[in-house]
């Protein structure tokens, strides 16, 4: 089902055949469209740019971006000159903003045919400023290095997001991307905060979700970015995206009394237990009462440690093979605290 959000093109969206559980008109606050739908279930949600108050004003898409996921929203634009600006629309990629048009027969394709960045590369310009030259696509990623065997490899964005409060994304990250260093092309970047910098590790970055896309394309010479999400980054740039519950009590009532569609958000999704002392028995009692499926679980792992068999397993189940099934933990310092 799908949510209608319109007010100077009411009548021409009204024109869609499409099946609709909520319909709003009038001018909206970012703040009040993100309380009444950051926890609403919908499939697409088609917004008429003029509803949002003040959407001239790119800071008020922005704070949409950020508290609601908008790979799922088509945004039908105006006539206005500042809308139609590159640098309006350059921004708008930045923020994972892809679907967006003043044609309401583009609005029914994207509705089943979402673009991707490759469909919108043309509106990103890199330098916000001043020169508007076109940034191509993202290359696949020749790699020569010896270290590393392949050529020819699809890069691989993969987003860590926590969907339980606080589940472990930022340490997950850290810990993949020092057990894939040694046969991959591997960065990581934090999104939005900076804890990356108590692991006093200079190879870790840190971006902001309107730069997100920019870093990603800087970075394209790499065969693997891993982007910690924490609980609030965009997932639409990423092409995979692993979602961590800790399998509290705590944690998890709270998640169900925040969003009772929780779980059913989750469908087909990669749901990643994390911190988890749960047995096999454990999960399939889970995944019984949260009608969801594990793909992996995950138990507290220690972070001073430089190797985890058990993220072997994880990561050849996620398609890196290279990695090897056992691998002589070599000794270091134990806590790292002056480098």
């Amino acid at each position: 089902m799908n949510v209608i959000v319109s007010n100077k093109y009411q009548s021409l969206i009204s024109t869609l055949d499409i099946d609709i559980i909520k319909s709003l008109n009038g001018v909206f606050s970012a703040d009040e469209l993100v309380t009444t739908f950051s926890n609403f279930y919908f499939n697409k949600m088609i917004l008429d740019i003029t509803a949002i108050k003040d959407y001239q004003n790119i800071s008020m898409i922005q704070e949409l971006s950020v508290n609601m996921d908008m790979s799922k929203v088509i945004l039908l634009l105006d006539d206005s000159e500042v809308v139609n600006s590159p640098r309006y629309l350059s921004q708008l990629v930045s923020m994972g903003i892809y679907n967006f048009t003043r044609n309401i027969d583009a609005v029914r394709f994207l509705i089943d045919n979402p673009n991707t960045y490759k469909d919108v590369a043309q509106y990103h310009q890199l330098n916000d400023v001043g020169n508007y030259e076109p940034v191509s696509v993202v290359p696949p990623v020749t790699n020569t290095d010896s270290t590393h065997t392949s050529s020819n490899v699809p890069m691989r964005v993969i987003g860590i997001k926590n969907i339980t409060d606080h589940a472990g994304s930022t340490t997950l990250t850290y810990l993949l991307k020092k057990q894939l260093s040694s046969k991959y092309d591997v960065i990581a970047v934090e999104v939005d905060q900076n804890d990356f910098m108590y692991f006093n590790d200079k190879t870790l970055y840190h971006t902001t979700t309107p730069d997100l896309p920019q870093f990603i394309v800087k970075h394209a010479n790499h065969e693997v970015i891993l982007v910690d999400l924490n609980d609030k980054g965009p997932v639409s740039h990423c092409n995979e995206v692993i979602y961590l519950i800790e399998p509290g009590l705590i944690k998890l009532n709270k998640l169900i009394r925040k969003d009772r569609r929780a779980f059913e958000k989750l469908r087909d999704k990669k749901i990643v237990l994390n911190r988890s002392v749960l047995n096999e028995a454990d999960i399939k009692d889970f995944e019984y009462e949260s009608k969801s499926k594990v793909y992996f679980n995950l138990p507290y792992l220690d972070d001073k440690l430089d190797h985890h068999k058990i993220l072997d397993e994880f990561l050849i189940k996620m398609g890196f093979m290279r990695i090897e099934d056992e691998k002589q933990e070599k000794g270091s310092k134990l806590f790292n605290i002056f480098k």
